[in-house]
């Protein structure tokens, strides 16, 4: 069995392993008690109600297109910009998102795509625009990493955000008085260090779980606060701060301390602990999953910055599919097609949070996704990837959805079998 490594997404997303079948989210107060603690599993959100039925439908796609902004005048340096936009002329608000930083080569990171991020501000008449900075993905330039500086590598990132709104304030759709700037981890500390310097436009600023871990530095710790510190000192425009007890990154201790030392001189900002998510709080922004923990808390601090919260239009979702009654959710022995390693996917798929994916191929080809924005899409697309042909989905979140006429007595039969005893390989590929 031949094996892989896949890094999907830019934050908190990780990947497992690879083999071919055939080889192998409007008072100021109390926004800090809005958002719901503890874990995932055991917290009370409420569904987010949209009565958008007879306001203008933005698709799926959320008008997504890709662009190049550039870094200075001379244009010889270029950002791969991701723009996610309603219909219509605007001019609209605006809100810029900075992605985070996955460990090694920055060019090796996927093109930033926050749509579940983007999603809840097109609903509501946004713009939002995801530059990858210089160095990261197909941008041009070079990361700018100044060693252990932290406050000088968040004010490199910084520019990159300083030229991407001075690019897009000077086009016809955007309202360039209703700025806002958000980020999450690198993205979070480029954003903050960005407000010392905003333009006159952006009137917040949000921080999800920003920083930048560096351990092969000394006193790390210290260097990343001392950075906020001095972005606290010259900054007056609020911002937002979210960080979860269970992140991956920053302990609570770490976050209350580069918050208390961005406040100390000033600043305005107010601090959300959002308890634990799933099981990491890194990864928050980039599921569909956690807006309903964060958009509460972002939600007050747009109508206390004069910034719009309505819904203005009606944005199509993934389509859940019905169950069909084919087999129980958990009899692993009843997935078609799965040799022993695919049924321990499965196993090992029944184990994840939702929401989640599973799909299979007639060839013995399977994957299985769990969060992001749409882990149906996500777990057809990987189990294809390999060219193992068409992949359907067998299993999303808790309902087995497969259908292929075999009956009830079928699957029954299928769960009763004792496990396959054959040594075909398997392409698997498990993302979360």
């Amino acid at each position: 069995m031949s094996l892989k490594k896949i890094l999907i997404g830019c934050l908190a997303a990780c990947a497992l392993s690879v083999a071919h079948p055939q080889t192998g989210r409007a008072e100021p107060l109390a926004i800090a008690n809005i958002a719901a603690a503890g874990p995932l599993s055991k917290a009370h959100v409420p569904n987010l109600e949209y009565h958008d039925a007879y306001q203008p439908n933005v698709g799926a796609d959320l008008n997504e297109q890709i662009i190049r902004i550039p870094v200075d005048a001379s244009g010889s340096v270029t950002l791969e910009t991701t723009i996610f936009k309603p219909d219509g002329p605007g001019p609209f608000p605006m809100v810029v998102f900075n992605h985070g930083k996955i460990q090694g080569d920055p060019r090796e990171q996927t093109r930033s795509r926050p749509i579940a991020f983007a999603r809840e501000f097109v609903r509501r008449g946004y713009i939002v625009v995801a530059p990858n900075r210089e160095g990261f993905a197909d941008s041009g330039g070079t990361y700018q990493q100044a060693g252990c500086d932290v406050e000088r590598n968040g004010v490199a990132q910084a520019d990159d955000v300083a030229a991407t709104i001075a690019f897009m304030s000077k086009q016809s759709y955007v309202d360039a008085q209703h700025i806002v700037v958000a980020g999450s981890s690198h993205g979070g500390l480029t954003t903050i260090a960005y407000g010392a310097n905003a333009a006159p436009g952006v009137r917040g600023l949000v921080n999800f779980s920003g920083g930048l871990r560096q351990d092969a530095c000394s006193g790390w710790q210290n260097n990343l606060t001392q950075a906020f510190e001095t972005y606290g000192e010259n900054t007056r425009v609020p911002s937002l701060w979210l960080y979860g007890d269970n992140d991956s990154v920053w302990t609570p201790a770490l976050s209350a301390k580069m918050y208390a030392a961005y406040v100390a001189h000033g600043a305005k900002a107010q601090l959300v602990d959002f308890g634990d998510y799933k099981n990491d709080a890194h990864r928050l922004v980039v599921d569909h999953d956690g807006v309903g923990v964060w958009w509460p808390p972002v939600e007050a601090f747009l109508a206390h910055i004069g910034m719009p919260t309505s819904i203005q239009y009606r944005v199509d979702e993934p389509s859940m599919p019905k169950a069909s009654g084919y087999a129980a959710l958990d009899a692993v022995n009843a997935v078609p097609f799965l040799d022993a390693a695919g049924r321990a996917g499965y196993l090992n798929f029944l184990k994840q949070y939702p929401t989640r994916a599973f799909a299979v191929s007639d060839s013995g080809a399977w994957s299985w996704a769990e969060g992001g924005d749409n882990p149906m899409a996500l777990a057809v697309q990987n189990c294809e990837k390999e060219g193992a042909g068409k992949c359907h989905l067998y299993a999303v979140n808790d309902s087995v959805v497969w259908k292929d006429g075999h009956s009830a007595a079928t699957a029954q039969a299928a769960n009763d079998a004792p496990p396959a005893d054959d040594n075909r390989e398997s392409h698997a590929l498990a993302s979360r």
